[in-house]
């Protein structure tokens, strides 16, 4: 026969198993549930920008100057930005948005700020003429086994 207290801590160990199984399942359902919310607003742009021969140096100094703080200050999220190996003349950059209202928002005052114009006239000026020739843009949302919300 073993000693009665042998048999006590069983329930104890059982139950806090329980409970931890328990919580994990629930905050498991939580991070799901938050994640199909985010997914279902949260909104990223991939821009891509081709610049003049010449001119990508002009560009990421606008960017690294002004543009990033003025896309700060209108709201958009700044994820990433790239220079692709094989194309020496541009730039892939994402922003992030709460929803397709906020990124049209955003994008209306950008434009519309007197810095960001007085920043995209004397960068031209400065390059020599325009900087950017071509613009691409793609709209994401990230799936639900996404890394990125």
């Amino acid at each position: 026969m073993m000693p009665q207290a042998m048999h006590r801590p069983f329930p104890s160990i059982f139950l806090f198993s329980l409970m931890l199984s328990t919580a994990w399942t629930l905050a498991s359902a939580d991070r799901a549930a938050a994640a199909e919310s985010d997914a279902a607003g949260r909104l990223f742009e991939m821009r891509t920008y081709t610049t003049a021969p010449g001119k990508l140096e002009n560009l990421h100094a606008r960017f690294r100057d002004h543009t990033n703080a003025l896309f700060v200050k209108h709201g958009m999220a700044l994820i990433a930005y790239w220079v692709p190996e094989e194309k020496p003349n541009t730039l892939i950059y994402i922003l992030a948005y709460p929803d397709r209202d906020a990124r049209e928002a955003s994008w209306k005052a950008f434009m519309a700020d007197p810095e960001w114009q007085r920043v995209w006239d004397a960068s031209k000026k400065a390059a020599g003429g325009p900087i950017v020739t071509k613009i691409d843009k793609t709209f994401m949302r990230p799936t639900d086994y996404s890394p990125i919300h």
